[in-house]
């Protein structure tokens, strides 16, 4: 049983939550805090403050304002209480505050709950790698009457995570009633509508010539922010100090996703290289102009002034590649396998490689060459090791 106090019980998003966690049978509510009575009756007591409840809980959800956080980032280091902010529209400082806590006492901040909206961050940044400096980008949000902020959260949001892949070269540009020159390749548009009930909708629009994407987020009820903030209640509770966010939840249970095997890969090691950027820029350049593609290139650091560089590719095109390398010693393993592990969840979690040799060196299995990326471990072994290997790798991380 996870054990919340509501900071903002009696907010329209305050009671959201309360609905949502009265309905889960690991979820109780030990209290509230707002200085307004709540709109009907509740099961827990309300406090008029945080300093005045002295009640045990493991969480603390935060749903007030964001003229609030101050004063909270301080009860709930003096509490050592897990903290999660849900609240939006902070300054640049309240973000500086917030990750000198975090130091103290594990705080979850996220601009929106909803796994979805989080789902549609993701896509957007895939997209403007892809689709580059040749769409504009403009983002349009809509929301109710009665929000304050402008531009809401979730659209700084989503145009930071933008950014970000570019980054960090796009301007935001707010609407343009005012503007009379064209429109800026480097910048981002955003939009604000407010209008009577809208819970909250987002569209990333991207427009190229003679062509457009869209992503587009649709909120029906606050219920989904709710049951995000439950979720992540669940995932903060018991963690150690640190800054976590809706990244690392979503990708917690994600380590490894994906298990391939290639058995047509060759080794090929170049011994005695000169450490000389251009002379191994020339090797690569030799094997590409004859279309033979490499992968796993890996380079050890330099003795004497000289490296190492070994590289796999195609077994069929191992003969077509040792007559462009007769100018170095070489040394070729044929009977070889390639093993990647990929998943979102390494790139926010530590041990995973730990993890993973662990795992190959219990099966007595040799790992003959490596590389990593954020989202991936790939390896060479012997074929022999095969079977031994993948069936290891599957029980360990559960594929």
């Amino acid at each position: 049983m996870i054990r919340i106090i509501i900071h903002g019980c009696s907010g329209k998003m305050g009671q959201a939550v309360v609905a949502v966690a009265s309905a889960s049978p690991d979820i109780q509510i030990v209290a509230g805090v707002d200085a307004a009575p709540p709109p009907g009756k509740v099961s827990f007591p309300v406090f008029p403050s945080l300093a005045a409840c002295a009640l045990a809980a493991d969480v603390l959800i935060d749903f007030s304002s964001p003229k609030a956080l101050p004063a909270l980032l301080e009860a709930a280091s003096g509490r050592s209480l897990p903290l999660i902010v849900a609240t939006t529209g902070h300054t640049p400082e309240d973000k500086d505050l917030v990750a000198k806590y975090a130091k103290r006492l594990p705080i979850f901040v996220s601009a929106n709950m909803s796994l979805g909206i989080n789902l549609v961050k993701e896509l957007i940044q895939q997209a403007a790698a892809v689709l580059g400096e040749s769409f504009d980008i403009e983002i349009v949000e809509k929301h109710h009457n009665l929000k304050k902020d402008s531009p809401s959260g979730t659209a700084l949001l989503l145009a930071d995570a933008l950014n970000e892949v570019f980054l960090n070269s796009r301007k935001y540009v707010h609407g343009r009633h005012t503007a009379s020159e064209l429109r800026d390749r480097k910048e981002i548009g955003i939009h604000a509508v407010r209008a009577g009930t809208i819970v909250g909708e987002h569209e990333v629009l991207f427009a190229g010539k003679d062509e457009v994407v869209e992503f587009r987020h649709a909120a029906y009820s606050r219920s989904i922010f709710a049951s995000g903030a439950l979720q992540a209640a669940r995932y903060l509770s018991g963690k150690p100090p640190g800054l976590y966010g809706m990244k690392e939840m979503i990708t917690a249970g994600s380590a490894v996703t994906r298990l391939y095997v290639s058995e047509e890969e060759a080794l090929v090691t170049l011994l005695e290289v000169p450490y000389d950027t251009g002379k191994i820029a020339a090797v690569f350049q030799l094997i590409a102009r004859e279309n033979v593609s490499v992968d796993m290139i890996s380079q050890t650091a330099p003795v004497d002034g000289r490296v190492e560089i070994s590289f796999t590719l195609p077994r069929g095109d191992l003969a077509k590649a040792q007559g462009l390398l007769t100018g170095f010693r070489t040394e070729v393993v044929r009977e070889v396998v390639k093993i990647a592990v990929e998943g979102p969840g390494m790139e926010t979690q530590s041990g995973v490689a730990a993890r993973f040799f662990q795992t190959m060196a219990a099966a007595g299995v040799r790992i003959q060459s490596v590389t990593t990326s954020e989202t991936k471990i790939a390896c060479i072994i012997d074929r022999a090791d095969e079977d031994r290997a993948v069936a290891a790798i599957k029980e360990a991380f559960r594929l």
